[in-house]
């Protein structure tokens, strides 16, 4: 991905270092334990505060050339998708040497960083621009940043504190180590990252193989292609998932049914990191989709995609946002922006249908977050054009396509 450089007001500009990407890693571990499992993150405390002044410390911390070498081993370490840690468990690893030294840079107290991490809202820690954790060699050419939206000016600190903001749509050349609020499940601890030609982390495909077969009869999807992430790059690469929505009883509004991506588990799991991804991931199986249909007779599904900023698999987002998207896409295409299994004795097949109810109260677990909505499925012969390998137009805000997706029943 190519960058412009931005200007950052306060802080010293500096030159990227070429490093290497693969080196010897340290096991990261809990705290008081030297190889425990990572805890689950913690919740957020209803009160919790912005993590502004925890980034300031943290980057005034790496002043001292033995935190930065510590650091580095750490993230270098972990076994999550971007090199990730859990900023708590991590401030308490090896008997607590990053509260000890973080303080001492600050003169304080390791219990009154502690009390600060407790008290902020649940934190990961990592670089969100694979090049970065590339060139970061360990030095003081970095910046701690953090922000708390997914569009936010980062706010960023240098190692001796001075503030500045970057800007939210393009990184600066300087590394930039982000402490973010926490997407990633850390009390499932994956297999140790292979580092081959490449460990930046970010890259496209699906998970590491196998992938799930064709073999269980559903709906599967089979390559997607986005116009853009819908992730500010202090966020990281994007999380992609595909949500089954349909009628809730018998009400107007809708449910999700089945969630497919990083973190739904079984043949649901696919794990899209950039804008383009194949391979074969079911969504709904045909066991699914036949109790639905019996429940809901003349009643069909939505395929909706979503790019998720916060927790796995369940839509957050404004209620009001999302049913325009819907109410906008129904009108522009006469409602037939549902689909069913439409197969015959000669051919599997997943065809367009007609959405029978309107939706007056949107989504029922619907609540107000940050997660993007990339749009509702049309499929090409409703939309009138017709992308090449793909079969079915993400629909978007103001009905603009946002992607295309593949999608067939086996």
């Amino acid at each position: 991905m190519s960058h412009r450089i931005s200007i950052i007001a306060g802080l010293a500009g500096a030159v990227l270092v070429a490093g290497g990407a693969c080196t010897d890693r340290t096991p990261v571990t809990s705290p008081g334990t030297d190889n425990a499992a990572v805890a689950a993150p913690p919740v957020s405390p209803p009160s919790a505060r912005r993590p502004d002044r925890l980034a300031r410390m943290f980057a005034k911390a790496l002043k001292n050339q033995a935190f930065r070498a510590y650091l580095k081993a750490q993230l270098d370490a972990s076994p999550y998708r971007e090199h990730k840690l859990q900023f708590e468990t991590f401030l308490g690893a090896s008997g607590g040497r990053a509260l000890r030294q973080i303080a001492a840079e600050n003169g304080t107290t390791k219990d009154a960083i502690a009390e600060e991490a407790k008290e902020a809202i649940a934190l990961e820690i990592y670089f969100p621009v694979p090049e970065h954790r590339t060139a970061w060699t360990g030095d003081e050419n970095v910046l701690v940043a953090t922000a708390v939206t997914d569009r936010e000016a980062p706010i960023a600190f240098d190692v001796q504190g001075r503030r500045g903001l970057l800007d939210p749509d393009t990184p600066p050349a300087t590394p930039v180590i982000a402490i973010v609020p926490v997407e990633t499940d850390f009390s499932l601890v994956p297999q140790r990252l292979i580092c081959m030609d490449d460990c930046g982390g970010g890259g496209g495909g699906g998970i590491p193989g196998p992938y799930p077969t064709a073999t269980a009869p559903g709906l599967y999807m089979t390559k997607s292609h986005f116009v853009q992430d819908f992730e500010g790059w202090l966020k990281g690469s994007p999380e992609f998932e595909v949500q089954i929505l349909g009628q809730k009883n018998q009400s107007d509004s809708l449910i999700s049914y089945q969630c497919a991506g990083e973190h739904a588990g079984g043949p649901y799991t696919f794990d899209q990191n950039n804008l383009d991804w194949s391979g074969s991931v079911l969504l709904f199986s045909k066991g699914q989709l036949d109790q639905y249909n019996t429940a809901h007779p003349g009643q069909n599904i939505r395929v909706f995609v979503v790019e998720d900023d916060d927790t796995a698999c369940q839509i957050k987002t404004d209620p009001d946002r999302f049913q325009r998207l819907i109410l906008r896409v129904d009108s522009l295409y006469n409602r037939l922006t549902t689909g069913n299994d439409s197969s015959t004795v000669i051919k599997k097949y997943y065809g367009y249908a007609k959405a029978a109810y309107n939706v007056w109260q949107a989504l029922a677990s619907f609540f107000k977050s940050n997660d993007e909505l990339v749009g509702n499925a049309v499929e090409d012969r409703i939309v009138g054009s017709f992308y090449p390998g793909y079969n079915w137009f993400v629909k978007g805000e103001n009905t603009v396509t946002n992607g295309w997706i593949n999608l067939v029943m086996y």
